[in-house]
Order: structure tokens, then sequence, then C-alpha cells
């Protein structure tokens, strides 16, 4: 069904990213062919959030890892709860795609709130700020908090994807607005079957080799697949960006981010041309196309992206970078979780919430 469904609506789906040409699914080989072929199975069709990062095949099976072992393994936290989160964290961060996308989800799969759902989806809306995270204690045990920070850790991650390199909603933008409704209705039950079906933890670790967890990602302990996969796809990132980035730009980024708390840096860009100029004029755009990925996505148009292609026009460093930065900002989010403080407690790892 995955498979059919995909190869139905692929024309419109590659169409719907912007600034690089993701692989067409006939053309698939290696690493990109097996990630394809466990995006069609497990979610139901070639997610165009996944598929933008398909000029790089590492940094896409890096995002595979992260969304499959999150969101969509069988773990002990319902799939209600996890689209909870992926839709508010996405709405705190302007995401409009990612909160069309899962509140249709949600509302296909449940239209049932409780005082838990509530209690989520206030936690997911303040985790992004500093100020309001640390007053918001995650909603449920330990071990069961550790899997819904990581699907917040990963829409922190992928709005800012989706913000660089997607449009406003999975929709095509020419449907009338009276349409709309109805089309996100349509799209959720298309999505509900997938959505219901259970998935083995831990299916997309091969994609990736194993690696050691970082020590800002310690909170992954307790939880095997959400750790294989975080540490995975870190390394992953890492490795890509420093390839892609000279050190004093990713210096320079690092900084920014770790002295960020969530706040939006300033209504224009001029804090990240101020930022950029501290170095050699051939890594400004580099600086100023991550600063604004890490810390205001929604700010990169075209002519950002183009100032860096006009220094590197290989379309896999773009989405490296890119990821590089969201990535280096996602994990800031974690850093300032109430989870950090709290001990591992394993024995509630796997009892299963209704």
């Amino acid at each position: 069904m995955g498979a059919l469904l995909s190869r139905m609506t692929a024309p419109g789906t590659l169409a719907q990213v912007r600034h690089v040409t993701p692989v067409r699914p006939g053309a698939a080989r290696g690493l990109v062919a097996g990630v394809y072929a466990q995006v069609e199975r497990d979610f139901g069709m070639l997610a165009p959030p996944v598929i933008l990062h398909s000029p790089a095949p590492e940094t896409m099976a890096a995002c595979w890892l992260l969304l499959r072992e999150s969101l969509l393994a069988s773990g002990t936290v319902s799939r209600v709860l996890k689209e909870v989160v992926a839709t508010e964290v996405s709405a705190a961060n302007t995401c409009p795609y990612c909160v069309d996308v899962h509140r249709a989800t949600l509302h296909a799969i449940s239209r049932h709130e409780d005082p838990g759902t509530r209690r989520t989806a206030s936690w997911a809306r303040a985790c992004g700020l500093k100020q309001t995270a640390e007053r918001h204690e995650p909603p449920l045990l330990v071990g069961h908090s550790r899997e819904l920070l990581a699907v917040a850790v990963t829409f922190h991650y992928l709005n800012r994807m989706v913000n660089v390199f997607l449009g406003d909603s999975p929709l095509p933008p020419e449907l009338p607005r009276g349409a709309r409704g109805a089309a996100l209705r349509l799209f959720g039950a298309v999505m509900r079957p997938a959505a219901r079906r259970s998935r083995r933890k831990g299916d997309s670790l091969t994609l990736l080799p194993a690696a050691p967890v970082p020590a800002d990602l310690a909170w992954t302990r307790g939880t095997r697949h959400i750790e294989g996969a975080f540490a995975r796809a870190a390394a992953a990132v890492e490795t890509a960006g420093a390839r892609r980035l000279p050190e004093p730009v990713r210096d320079l980024v690092t900084t920014h981010v770790t002295t960020w708390e969530g706040h939006p840096p300033g209504l224009g860009r001029s804090w990240a041309d101020e930022a950029a100029a501290t170095l050699p004029p051939a890594q400004r755009p580099a600086a100023r196309l991550a600063l604004l990925t890490a810390l205001a996505s929604y700010q990169v148009d075209a002519g950002v992206v183009a100032a860096y292609r006009a220094g590197d026009p290989d379309p896999q460093a773009l989405v490296e970078t890119t990821a590089w930065a969201a990535l280096t900002a996602a994990r800031r989010v974690a850093a300032w979780q109430p989870l950090q403080r709290d001990p591992i407690n394993t024995a509630t790892d796997e009892r299963t919430l209704p």
C-alpha cells in the first residue's frame, strides 16, 4: 500500500521541494533506496520532509532514524501523544507544513482529549523556550518522557529543515481555501492505516553505523532504540557538518546557539549579518545560512540560499550545512529540559501507556 501511494503521489511530492532536486524513487540506489523503502513501508508514503534530504544520503538516513524511532516505533507512549507533541512543537516553531500533516494525522487517529493529552500539549508548546521549559515538568514518567522528548527534538530539527526547503502546506497552493479542511481530512484518512500499525523498535538502526552517545544526548540512555538512533544520527550529521563548514563557521554558530534560550534573535536578519561579518568574506554566506537555519529558519529565503550556493553549488552541501545547523539548535532545546536532571528509571521503560 505504501509503495502504491508513493507512486501515485511522487510527482507532486517531488515538486514540493525547493532549492534542491530530490532523488526520484525509480533512480534511488544504495542507502537512498534503503531509506525510501523503509519510509514507504512505515510512514505510508515518501514524505517530503525526509526526501528533501536525499541529495545527502547519510544525512537523509540520520533524519529518518530520528523520525522513525521517535515518532513511528512502538514504544511505551501511544502514537496519539507523539502526534500531539509533533503538532504542538511545530506550531510553536511556526512550521505550518508540519502542523497540517500532524494535526490531520492526529485527528484521524483520535479526537479524544483528556488531562494527559492536555498536559502533553502544554509541555510540548513550552519546551522550545528555556524559561518556560524549566517550569514545565515532563508530563509522564521518566522513561515515557524520554520518548516524548525524542519526538520534540526531532521536530525542532525537522521544522527548521521544512521551513527552508518546503512551503507552508502539503496541499497544492492552488487549492481554494474553502477546500483545505476537506483535503486535510482526506489526507488524515489516507495516513490513518499506517499511523495505527505498530512498528518494531530499532529497524532503522542498520542504515547507519553505531556511534557513541555524545554527552548532550545522555538523556537518551535507557531507551535503546532512541539512544541508538540519536547517537548514529548525530555522528552522521556532525561528520557532514565538519566536511562542509570551516571550523570558524561552526564555532561561531555553536557559540550563538549555546547562549540562545529559544527566543527569536531579531525581527530582521541584521543580527546574522553582524555575526557573520566577523569572519573572512568567503565564509560569511555559509555562516549566515547556518545561523538563520538554527535560530530563525523562517527567515531563510532564496537570496540567502543563492549567496551560499555561489560559493558551493553542490546540493549535497546545502542539505548537509542546513542539517548540521538545525540539529545543533534541536540539541540545545533538549539541554534545558527538566528530564535532564531526573534519574533514569529503566523499570518504567517497558510499560506501555493506554
